[in-house]
């Protein structure tokens, strides 16, 4: 593995598949969600997971540089994410070789299994708002025609809402929400069809 990261986009295939794992990539939004550093036993606590099957997943994303272990005063053992410690991670979009692109599918394919995973626990809770403006709880899926105008708004609003769900816990953000999407050009089968006059 390559050394420590100085910027948050992760670049490198080797770092993306390590953020391919739906356990590695939980870890690491965790982090950023507790406002970039935690312990061992904190974070733990939060994913409802044992203290020490986590060591492991943590132990390779330190030794891939994209967290760096600490110990506190108490003498615990943490992991904080590497440079900016409240920014999230993000990846640079490389699709000039094989190995990027298989990285990026990997990556891609670890995101979906946690949504999945996030949105199956959610439909087992009867306390979920499902409508209104406190909803909480949507899955949906949308195909169609943009302009360069409609991309860059779409592109506008998918960065306002990640900045808007990585935000860390203050007396005024308690509710913990995840978010999840895929963005892609769809495959065109056919011919556009065209307008037709009358």
């Amino acid at each position: 593995m390559e050394g420590a990261m100085d910027t948050r986009a992760i670049r490198h295939p080797n770092h993306i598949r390590l953020l391919a794992s739906p356990v590695r990539h939980e870890l690491v939004d965790t982090l950023a969600a507790l406002g970039g550093k935690a312990t061992v036993s904190e974070l733990a606590l939060e994913l409802g997971r044992p203290a020490d099957g986590l060591y492991y997943h943590l132990e390779l994303l330190a030794e891939g540089g994209l967290v760096r272990e600490f110990v506190n005063d108490a003498g615990e053992r943490g992991f904080a994410i590497q440079g900016a410690r409240r920014a999230p991670l993000r990846l640079a979009y490389d699709l000039s070789t094989d190995d990027a692109r298989d990285a990026l599918a990997q990556y891609a394919k670890g995101l979906l299994q946690v949504a999945e995973r996030d949105f199956g626990t959610a439909l087992a809770r009867s306390d979920v708002e499902v409508a209104g403006p406190r909803r909480e709880l949507w899955a949906a899926r949308n195909k169609g025609w943009v302009a360069e105008r409609d991309l860059a708004e779409a592109n506008r609003l998918l960065e306002r809402l990640c900045e808007l769900m990585s935000q860390t816990r203050d007396d005024e953000r308690t509710r913990l929400m995840s978010l999840a999407f895929v963005l892609a050009p769809a495959p065109q089968k056919g011919k556009r069809r065209t307008k037709t006059a009358g």
